[in-house]
């Protein structure tokens, strides 16, 4: 499998916005997390494997960049590429686009952990490798 870009559709509900009809800065990042969310879907790992495996993803880092708001009804577009998959981490770069126009970009950091102790753990080799094989080069 190769896919150099995966993406989502998301419309702005009133929920995510400030009084004025601006997104609110943290929703940016749920955008992002449901786009990585249903790309792992796409993969073949759900949220039933994930459990059933005894893992547990968590964000290590992140580093957002702002650029244009987003707006009440708005219907985004947040898109996932896979910079690299190693032994227990994946790095990603996500961006959150209306049109053509790019309003949030992060490069984010996720560590796969054990459900029970928290404690960093490898990734499965059947994810790591179906994922490195996603991966943007």
């Amino acid at each position: 499998m190769s896919t150099a870009e995966f993406s989502i559709k998301l419309r702005v509900y009133i929920e995510d916005t400030d009084a004025g009809g601006i997104v609110y800065y943290v929703n940016y990042l749920k955008f992002m997390e449901r786009a990585r969310t249903e790309f792992m879907r796409s993969l073949g790992f759900g949220k039933d494997y994930i459990f059933n495996h005894d893992l547990m993803f968590v964000v290590h880092d992140v580093a957002v960049r702002y650029h244009r708001p987003a707006r009440l009804d708005d219907e985004l577009q947040v898109k996932v590429r896979l910079r690299e998959a190693r032994g227990a981490t994946m790095r990603l770069q996500q961006e959150v686009c209306l049109d053509n126009a790019l309003l949030a970009s992060a490069e984010v950091t996720i560590a796969c952990v054990d459900r029970s102790g928290l404690k960093p753990r490898r990734l499965p080799r059947i994810m790591l490798d179906t994922l490195r094989s996603a991966q943007v080069h």
